[in-house]
């Protein structure tokens, strides 16, 4: 009989055993979430204003640059035709004043581009604050350990190459904020997260569109 006892109590001490420890693994183990960045900004009301004040910066600098470049452009033009008839002097003068101006339209395109991004970030932190306030809140709320952005963004590598869908929080993080997502299946919406400013070739000034994101 005592064997008995000692080989249940056994039983029984090795049973608990293994459910503290799969309790304590559970316990232990790290619940990870995912969210695309872009396509939560994109459904945000701050995105259409924050691409309308990029729009008009950017055309701002645009007009300023096109102007300094016709100026290069006309004076650049008498040079051409007068040169052969000026003296010396005025020659090199010339020369020196277009010289300038070159120098003056590549100085501004650098401070344009420059000024287009800081003015780009000066206008999302506070969308991107919003957002991320969300994300602590939905996270805190549903246990998510860890939350990820399932997009790097355009020209770069995604994070997140493959997650189950249940580990989604896009939607969750929209509906914190008071913005209903679109239904499941429905089209991609026409509103797109504020793009990056960049400076074309030609001198231009433009903010590309982006390419649609999926949550």
């Amino acid at each position: 009989m005592n064997k008995v006892k000692i080989i249940v109590a056994t039983a029984l001490l090795f049973v608990t055993v293994q459910l503290t420890s799969l309790a304590q693994t559970t316990a232990s183990t790290p619940k990870i979430g995912y969210t695309n960045v872009d396509y939560v900004l994109s459904l945000m009301p701050e995105s259409k204003q924050i691409e309308s004040d990029l729009k008009t910066y950017s055309t701002q600098l645009e007009t300023q640059l096109q102007s300094k470049v016709k100026e290069f452009e006309s004076k650049g033009e008498t040079y051409q035709k007068g040169a052969a008839t000026m003296t010396d002097v005025i020659r090199k003068d010339k020369e020196k004043e277009l010289m300038n101006l070159r120098s003056s339209i590549e100085e501004f395109q650098r401070n344009a581009e420059l000024s287009l991004q800081k003015k780009q970030q000066a206008l999302l932190e506070p969308a991107y604050k919003k957002m991320q306030k969300a994300i602590d809140d939905v996270a805190k709320s549903n246990g998510y350990t860890y939350v990820f952005n399932s997009d790097a963004g355009a020209g770069t590598a995604a994070i997140l190459l493959h997650a189950p869908e249940d580990g989604n929080i896009s939607d969750l993080v929209l509906k914190q904020m008071g913005i209903t997502p679109p239904a499941k299946g429905a089209p991609a919406p026409a509103v797109q997260a504020p793009a990056a400013s960049n400076t074309s070739p030609a001198g231009k000034i433009t903010t590309p569109a982006t390419t649609k994101k999926n949550k």
